[in-house]
């Protein structure tokens, strides 16, 4: 305190003049509209570059990140594409005669932190999106559109109560429902898994084949951990998602061509 004491005593004159300087300034700009106009127009010139090159330089680490993910992307398209070991199934195919169509889309806003948690995307009625068609991106499932109007649609989340998607083991045939507790945003949990399967923590989950909505083998995440009381028959699952469920931006919405003709065909079952 005392050196910043000493340095305006030996500097009060420069200071003074300084602080006068302003003062003089400020009532030239006030009773001068000349002078009034080309302060602010130096003001307005000085912050918009500032937020200009803020947006810039935020919008380059967006694009980095994006990329990034675009590189991961095309790898495990080239290795599913190369690996002769590893075969793309045929039903995700684009061609007119494929079962399922992909339509690209963007997330407007995204909630994870409710019961009932809902994702709003900029693509609707407009784009053929149509209610109960599967949404996910390119980490893993996100949800089933709900809603639509002409230009957006609201995706009902994973992370929602009120789901129930058809999921199974990786490397088995045995379904359950992946359905969510509320408790961790980047967990879900599979149900009705038999007490018989042998389970390993870090195990795949991926979508069944039970399922009209989405494609089978989808990725959903890995094994978390498990549990199994002697009085149940079934497990109780905790599986991490592959998706970071608080950080999406873009997503894929995959259009069953046959589902209308299922449903028809449901309808009389019941």
């Amino acid at each position: 305190m005392q050196q910043i004491i000493n340095f305006l005593i030996r500097n009060k004159n420069g200071l003074l003049y300084v602080f006068l300087l302003l003062i003089a300034l400020g009532f030239t700009v006030q009773a001068n509209s000349y002078h009034q106009s080309k302060f602010l127009n130096s003001s307005s010139w000085l912050t918009g570059n500032i937020y200009q090159t803020s947006t810039n330089i935020s919008t380059y680490f967006s694009l980095q990140n994006e990329n990034n993910i675009l590189v991961e992307e095309n790898k495990r398209l080239r290795n599913l594409l190369f690996n002769k070991n590893i075969v793309a199934p045929d039903s995700i195919k684009t061609d007119s005669s494929s079962t399922y169509n992909i339509v690209t889309a963007n997330v407007i806003k995204n909630s994870y932190s409710l019961s009932k948690n809902y994702i709003t995307i900029n693509a609707g009625k407009n784009q053929n999106i149509k209610e109960d068609m599967g949404v996910i991106t390119s980490n893993g499932i996100l949800g089933i559109i709900d809603h639509t109007s002409n230009n957006f649609s609201l995706v009902q989340s994973i992370l929602n109560t009120k789901s129930t998607i058809n999921a199974k083991l990786k490397n088995e045939e045995y379904f359950g429902s992946l359905v969510w507790d509320t408790k961790d945003f980047n967990t879900a949990q599979l149900t009705d898994i038999p007490r018989l399967v042998k389970l390993n923590i870090g195990d795949t989950i991926v979508t069944g084949a039970s399922s009209s909505i989405f494609p089978k083998d989808i990725p959903i995440g890995v094994i978390k951990d498990y549990s199994l009381k002697k009085s149940e028959n079934v497990y109780h699952i905790n599986i991490s998602l592959f998706q970071d469920m608080a950080n999406i931006k873009n997503v894929y919405i995959i259009k069953n061509k046959d589902i209308a003709e299922i449903k028809e065909l449901e309808k009389k079952i019941k």
